[in-house]
């Protein structure tokens, strides 16, 4: 099957229960009502399992402020972070050196900070400032010698890191950074929104949509739909996905409400 609209697939539903056309998906109150049954079948889909598609390259955000010189945040489209690399080279005319950054809970890496010298001279103190930019007042002693070996997150929103190297930048630099994690996929309630999941998903989307439009507007069982469904929901659990036959992800990283240490 082919990719296809939301209007679409509105219609191709509303053929199948009988019910009038439309031009547009809210052309009448029934129309728009499947296509919100669309919407929630997708975000089912999308939900129940990890696929590879959702996963992504990406950079950081830096922090916006040399008070803050190793704050960093995440792009509001990331909803679950696996792993960090900065460009850990020490001249700008080294050789790019990415490494991995390794997380620390916020207990461990207090924990680490505070044990540094803040009257060192290679020691920047940092106020720390939650969400919206509001201080906390708590110091963080931040090395001014080095490339960043950790992070951590206070607030699952903004990433702190140990340290940074002033004598190539006055703070991190999104540029230098390579990240990895799962994105968030809207849903636009138009009607020439195409759904952003691979071509051999519709079949099952639209089955798993019809199935739950049949019950809700006819109080019945589609049989066809319902098989169909079952189906295509079995073949994209052993689907041979382009890229090494299926990905497997270790479990950890940044959730949308829950930060969990990584296994690294």
């Amino acid at each position: 099957m082919a990719k296809m609209t939301l209007l679409e697939m509105t219609q191709d539903i509303l053929s199948d229960m009988d019910s009038d056309q439309v031009n547009s998906i809210d052309g009448s109150a029934e129309a728009l009502q499947v296509a919100n049954i669309i919407k929630t079948s997708y975000y089912n889909i999308i939900d129940g399992r990890d696929y590879p598609f959702l996963y992504e390259m990406f950079r950081m955000f830096t922090s916006g402020t040399l008070d803050r010189p190793t704050h960093m945040n995440l792009p509001d489209t990331v909803i679950d972070l696996k792993w960090i690399k900065y460009n850990s080279k020490l001249k700008s005319t080294d050789k790019n050196l990415y490494k991995k950054v390794t997380y620390k809970t916020p207990e461990e890496f207090m924990e680490l900070l505070d044990n540094r010298d803040s009257s060192a001279a290679n020691i920047k103190v940092v106020v720390d400032s939650t969400r919206y930019g509001i201080s906390t007042g708590v110091s963080l002693n931040i090395l001014n010698d080095k490339q960043p070996q950790c992070f951590t997150s206070f607030d699952d929103e903004s990433l702190v890191f140990d340290s940074y190297l002033a004598t190539l930048e006055n703070n991190l630099q999104n540029s230098q950074t390579q990240c990895w994690g799962k994105r968030s996929i809207p849903f636009t309630m138009t009607d020439t929104f195409i759904p952003d999941i691979p071509v051999q998903m519709f079949t099952y989307l639209l089955a798993e949509a019809k199935s739950a439009a049949f019950m809700t507007f006819k109080q019945m069982a589609n049989q066809k739909a319902e098989k169909h469904s079952i189906t295509q929901k079995r073949r994209m659990s052993e689907e041979a996905w382009r890229i090494a036959n299926g990905i497997t992800y270790p479990n950890y990283g940044r959730t949308s409400k829950t930060y969990k240490k990584p296994n690294y």
